[in-house]
Protein backbone atom coordinates (compact mmCIF):
# COMPACT_ATOMS: atom_id res chain seq x y z
CA UNK A 1 0.00 0.00 0.00
CA UNK A 2 1.21 3.53 -1.15
CA UNK A 3 0.85 6.18 1.48
CA UNK A 4 -0.32 9.94 0.06
CA UNK A 5 2.45 12.10 1.17
CA UNK A 6 1.31 15.21 -1.19
CA UNK A 7 -1.68 16.37 -1.97
CA UNK A 8 -2.17 19.34 -4.95
CA UNK A 9 -5.03 21.24 -4.81
CA UNK A 10 -6.74 23.65 -7.68
CA UNK A 11 -9.09 25.39 -8.55
CA UNK A 12 -11.07 25.37 -11.94
CA UNK A 13 -10.10 27.82 -14.17
CA UNK A 14 -11.86 31.04 -15.19
CA UNK A 15 -15.36 30.49 -16.16
CA UNK A 16 -18.79 32.39 -17.54
CA UNK A 17 -21.35 33.48 -14.62
CA UNK A 18 -23.79 30.30 -14.74
CA UNK A 19 -26.53 33.32 -14.26
CA UNK A 20 -25.65 34.48 -17.91
CA UNK A 21 -27.21 33.12 -21.11
CA UNK A 22 -23.95 33.42 -23.36
CA UNK A 23 -22.81 29.88 -22.59
CA UNK A 24 -23.44 26.48 -23.84
CA UNK A 25 -22.33 23.25 -22.39
CA UNK A 26 -21.77 19.82 -23.96
CA UNK A 27 -23.24 17.87 -20.90
CA UNK A 28 -26.52 19.93 -21.29
CA UNK A 29 -26.50 20.58 -17.43
CA UNK A 30 -27.93 23.46 -16.15
CA UNK A 31 -25.41 25.74 -13.91
CA UNK A 32 -22.32 23.73 -15.45
CA UNK A 33 -20.46 26.29 -17.40
CA UNK A 34 -17.21 25.62 -19.20
CA UNK A 35 -14.09 27.61 -19.44
CA UNK A 36 -13.70 30.78 -20.96
CA UNK A 37 -10.34 31.14 -23.05
CA UNK A 38 -8.83 33.02 -20.44
CA UNK A 39 -9.73 29.66 -18.46
CA UNK A 40 -8.37 27.05 -20.95
CA UNK A 41 -4.79 28.96 -20.95
CA UNK A 42 -5.07 29.01 -17.60
CA UNK A 43 -5.56 25.42 -17.45
CA UNK A 44 -2.52 24.78 -20.11
CA UNK A 45 -0.40 26.83 -17.48
CA UNK A 46 -0.91 25.31 -14.50
CA UNK A 47 -0.51 22.11 -16.49
CA UNK A 48 2.92 23.57 -17.60
CA UNK A 49 3.95 24.33 -14.35
CA UNK A 50 3.27 20.51 -13.21
CA UNK A 51 5.48 18.99 -16.24
CA UNK A 52 8.46 21.93 -15.20
CA UNK A 53 8.86 19.72 -11.64
CA UNK A 54 10.98 17.02 -11.05
CA UNK A 55 9.29 13.90 -11.71
CA UNK A 56 9.18 12.91 -8.32
CA UNK A 57 7.15 16.11 -7.42
CA UNK A 58 4.36 15.63 -9.75
CA UNK A 59 1.15 14.39 -8.79
CA UNK A 60 0.05 10.91 -10.54
CA UNK A 61 -3.33 10.61 -10.44
CA UNK A 62 -6.12 13.71 -10.45
CA UNK A 63 -9.52 13.18 -8.78
CA UNK A 64 -11.80 16.04 -10.54
CA UNK A 65 -15.48 17.63 -9.44
CA UNK A 66 -17.88 16.67 -11.73
CA UNK A 67 -18.07 19.95 -13.00
CA UNK A 68 -17.34 20.34 -16.81
CA UNK A 69 -15.29 23.15 -16.41
CA UNK A 70 -13.66 21.48 -13.65
CA UNK A 71 -12.88 18.26 -16.29
CA UNK A 72 -11.50 20.98 -18.81
CA UNK A 73 -9.04 22.05 -16.40
CA UNK A 74 -7.97 18.64 -15.69
CA UNK A 75 -7.39 17.65 -19.16
CA UNK A 76 -4.22 19.76 -20.01
CA UNK A 77 -2.80 18.16 -16.51
CA UNK A 78 -3.56 14.72 -17.47
CA UNK A 79 -2.64 14.61 -21.28
CA UNK A 80 1.22 16.68 -19.85
CA UNK A 81 2.07 13.90 -17.37
CA UNK A 82 -0.07 11.05 -18.80
CA UNK A 83 -1.85 10.47 -15.46
CA UNK A 84 -4.91 8.96 -14.55
CA UNK A 85 -8.33 11.77 -14.26
CA UNK A 86 -11.25 10.14 -12.41
CA UNK A 87 -14.21 11.83 -11.52
CA UNK A 88 -15.31 12.30 -7.70
CA UNK A 89 -18.71 14.00 -6.70
CA UNK A 90 -16.92 14.50 -3.02
CA UNK A 91 -15.29 17.38 -4.08
CA UNK A 92 -18.23 18.86 -6.51
CA UNK A 93 -19.56 22.50 -6.07
CA UNK A 94 -21.16 23.62 -2.73
CA UNK A 95 -24.39 25.08 -3.79
CA UNK A 96 -25.96 26.68 -0.76
CA UNK A 97 -30.14 25.34 0.07
CA UNK A 98 -32.50 26.04 -1.82
CA UNK A 99 -35.32 28.16 -1.18
CA UNK A 100 -38.61 25.14 -0.07
CA UNK A 101 -40.82 24.36 -2.81
CA UNK A 102 -38.40 25.19 -5.08
CA UNK A 103 -37.12 21.54 -6.51
CA UNK A 104 -33.70 20.40 -5.77
CA UNK A 105 -30.02 21.47 -7.37
CA UNK A 106 -29.33 19.98 -10.65
CA UNK A 107 -26.53 16.74 -10.02
CA UNK A 108 -24.05 16.59 -12.46
CA UNK A 109 -23.44 13.01 -13.89
CA UNK A 110 -21.79 9.76 -13.95
CA UNK A 111 -18.29 9.38 -15.06
CA UNK A 112 -19.24 6.98 -17.58
CA UNK A 113 -21.37 9.56 -19.25
CA UNK A 114 -19.28 12.23 -18.88
CA UNK A 115 -16.38 10.29 -20.36
CA UNK A 116 -18.28 10.72 -23.83
CA UNK A 117 -16.76 14.63 -23.74
CA UNK A 118 -14.00 14.25 -21.99
CA UNK A 119 -12.87 11.30 -23.60
CA UNK A 120 -9.71 11.05 -20.57
CA UNK A 121 -12.08 10.27 -17.76
CA UNK A 122 -11.14 6.93 -16.56
CA UNK A 123 -14.88 5.84 -15.49
CA UNK A 124 -13.72 3.10 -13.08
CA UNK A 125 -13.64 4.89 -10.01
CA UNK A 126 -17.37 5.32 -8.25
CA UNK A 127 -17.40 8.84 -5.94
CA UNK A 128 -16.57 8.48 -2.39
CA UNK A 129 -19.26 11.08 -1.37
CA UNK A 130 -22.71 12.70 -2.69
CA UNK A 131 -23.57 15.64 -1.64
CA UNK A 132 -27.06 16.60 -1.33
CA UNK A 133 -28.98 17.76 -3.56
CA UNK A 134 -31.17 20.19 -1.12
CA UNK A 135 -27.68 22.24 -0.74
CA UNK A 136 -25.72 23.01 2.26
CA UNK A 137 -25.01 25.55 5.01
CA UNK A 138 -21.41 26.67 5.55
CA UNK A 139 -21.39 24.09 8.29
CA UNK A 140 -22.86 21.19 6.03
CA UNK A 141 -19.80 21.74 3.61
CA UNK A 142 -17.13 21.61 6.28
CA UNK A 143 -19.06 18.28 7.50
CA UNK A 144 -19.07 16.66 4.15
CA UNK A 145 -15.78 17.52 3.54
CA UNK A 146 -14.10 16.14 6.56
CA UNK A 147 -16.12 13.14 6.41
CA UNK A 148 -15.16 12.89 2.37
CA UNK A 149 -11.66 13.57 3.39
CA UNK A 150 -11.57 10.50 6.06
CA UNK A 151 -12.57 7.61 3.70
CA UNK A 152 -11.35 8.87 0.36
CA UNK A 153 -8.06 9.22 1.54
CA UNK A 154 -7.29 5.66 3.03
CA UNK A 155 -9.27 4.72 -0.18
CA UNK A 156 -6.87 5.68 -2.51
CA UNK A 157 -4.33 3.93 -0.58
CA UNK A 158 -5.96 0.99 -0.88
CA UNK A 159 -7.61 0.51 -3.83
CA UNK A 160 -4.65 2.27 -5.79
CA UNK A 161 -1.26 1.32 -6.12
CA UNK A 162 1.62 3.59 -6.78
CA UNK A 163 0.33 6.97 -5.88
CA UNK A 164 2.00 9.40 -3.07
CA UNK A 165 1.33 12.37 -4.61
CA UNK A 166 -2.75 13.54 -5.91
CA UNK A 167 -4.10 16.11 -7.63
CA UNK A 168 -7.52 17.12 -6.77
CA UNK A 169 -9.51 20.06 -8.58
CA UNK A 170 -12.46 21.54 -7.32
CA UNK A 171 -14.19 24.78 -6.89
CA UNK A 172 -13.61 27.47 -4.78
CA UNK A 173 -15.44 26.59 -1.38
CA UNK A 174 -14.55 22.93 -1.72
CA UNK A 175 -10.76 23.80 -2.13
CA UNK A 176 -11.20 26.45 1.11
CA UNK A 177 -12.97 23.04 3.14
CA UNK A 178 -10.35 20.85 1.86
CA UNK A 179 -7.34 22.57 2.64
CA UNK A 180 -8.58 23.83 5.74
CA UNK A 181 -9.67 20.66 7.29
CA UNK A 182 -6.74 18.93 6.23
CA UNK A 183 -4.60 21.77 7.86
CA UNK A 184 -6.95 21.15 10.71
CA UNK A 185 -7.01 25.10 10.71
CA UNK A 186 -9.23 27.58 9.46
CA UNK A 187 -6.96 29.86 8.06
CA UNK A 188 -7.74 33.35 6.15
CA UNK A 189 -7.87 32.09 2.66
CA UNK A 190 -9.13 33.56 -0.92
CA UNK A 191 -8.68 31.43 -3.71
CA UNK A 192 -8.96 32.50 -7.17
CA UNK A 193 -8.84 30.67 -10.60
CA UNK A 194 -6.72 28.09 -11.10
CA UNK A 195 -4.69 28.60 -8.18
CA UNK A 196 -2.73 25.79 -6.18
CA UNK A 197 -1.94 24.79 -2.83
CA UNK A 198 0.10 22.50 -1.73
CA UNK A 199 -0.25 20.17 1.62
CA UNK A 200 2.02 17.30 2.52
CA UNK A 201 1.56 15.08 5.53
CA UNK A 202 3.07 16.33 8.63
CA UNK A 203 1.77 12.69 10.59
CA UNK A 204 3.01 9.35 10.43
CA UNK A 205 -0.06 8.00 11.88
CA UNK A 206 -3.37 7.06 9.99
CA UNK A 207 -4.97 10.86 10.84
CA UNK A 208 -6.21 12.34 7.47
CA UNK A 209 -8.34 15.60 9.26
CA UNK A 210 -5.55 17.64 10.47
CA UNK A 211 -2.69 16.19 9.26
CA UNK A 212 -1.10 18.24 6.44
CA UNK A 213 1.13 21.27 7.00
CA UNK A 214 1.28 23.90 3.68
CA UNK A 215 4.59 24.37 1.34
CA UNK A 216 4.28 27.89 0.36
CA UNK A 217 1.88 30.18 -0.14
CA UNK A 218 -1.86 29.09 -0.03
CA UNK A 219 -3.68 29.24 -3.49
CA UNK A 220 -0.71 30.62 -5.49
CA UNK A 221 -0.97 32.47 -8.69
CA UNK A 222 3.08 32.55 -9.10
CA UNK A 223 2.80 30.32 -12.42
CA UNK A 224 -0.45 32.00 -14.12
CA UNK A 225 0.61 34.77 -16.64
CA UNK A 226 -2.61 37.08 -15.53
CA UNK A 227 -1.77 36.30 -11.34
CA UNK A 228 -4.70 35.46 -9.22
CA UNK A 229 -7.78 36.42 -10.73
CA UNK A 230 -11.36 36.96 -9.49
CA UNK A 231 -10.36 35.38 -6.09
CA UNK A 232 -13.09 34.27 -3.36
CA UNK A 233 -13.71 33.43 0.12
CA UNK A 234 -16.34 31.83 1.78
CA UNK A 235 -17.45 34.92 3.56
CA UNK A 236 -18.54 36.15 0.40
CA UNK A 237 -21.70 34.27 0.13
CA UNK A 238 -23.15 35.75 3.65
CA UNK A 239 -25.95 38.56 3.08
CA UNK A 240 -26.50 40.34 6.08
CA UNK A 241 -27.38 38.26 9.49
CA UNK A 242 -28.11 35.51 7.07
CA UNK A 243 -25.22 32.75 7.26
CA UNK A 244 -25.98 32.00 3.33
CA UNK A 245 -27.62 32.86 0.95
CA UNK A 246 -30.56 30.57 -0.28
CA UNK A 247 -30.87 29.43 -3.76
CA UNK A 248 -33.67 28.70 -6.58
CA UNK A 249 -33.39 25.09 -7.02
CA UNK A 250 -34.64 22.99 -10.56
CA UNK A 251 -38.19 21.83 -10.87
CA UNK A 252 -38.47 18.05 -9.72
CA UNK A 253 -41.11 14.99 -9.93
CA UNK A 254 -42.61 13.51 -7.22
CA UNK A 255 -40.76 10.23 -7.90
CA UNK A 256 -37.17 12.35 -7.77
CA UNK A 257 -36.30 11.85 -4.39
CA UNK A 258 -32.34 12.60 -2.85
CA UNK A 259 -31.71 9.16 -1.51
CA UNK A 260 -28.33 8.87 -2.81
CA UNK A 261 -26.25 11.26 -0.65
CA UNK A 262 -23.48 10.68 1.78
CA UNK A 263 -20.60 8.41 1.93
CA UNK A 264 -20.88 5.79 -1.02
CA UNK A 265 -17.62 3.76 0.00
CA UNK A 266 -16.54 1.89 2.46
CA UNK A 267 -13.46 0.39 3.81
CA UNK A 268 -15.00 -3.31 3.48
CA UNK A 269 -15.57 -2.78 -0.18
CA UNK A 270 -12.59 -3.80 -2.35
CA UNK A 271 -13.31 -2.46 -5.36
CA UNK A 272 -12.96 1.28 -6.63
Amino acid sequence: MDRIERIYIARHGFKPSWQSSDWTTPTNLPRDPPLTGLGITQAKELAEYFKSMPPDERPTAIFSSPAYRCLQTATPVAQQLNIPLYVEHGITEWLTPVVPGTGRHPRPTDATYLKQHVPLVDPSWKSTWLASRSGETTAELYERTRGFLEAFVPRVEFTLSGHQRILLIGHAATVISLVHSLIGENVPLRVGYATLTVLDRASTGDDVVGAWKPVGTLASGEFLSGGVQRDWGIEDEAMGNKEVVLEHGEPVTDWDIDTAIGLQWHPSNSKM
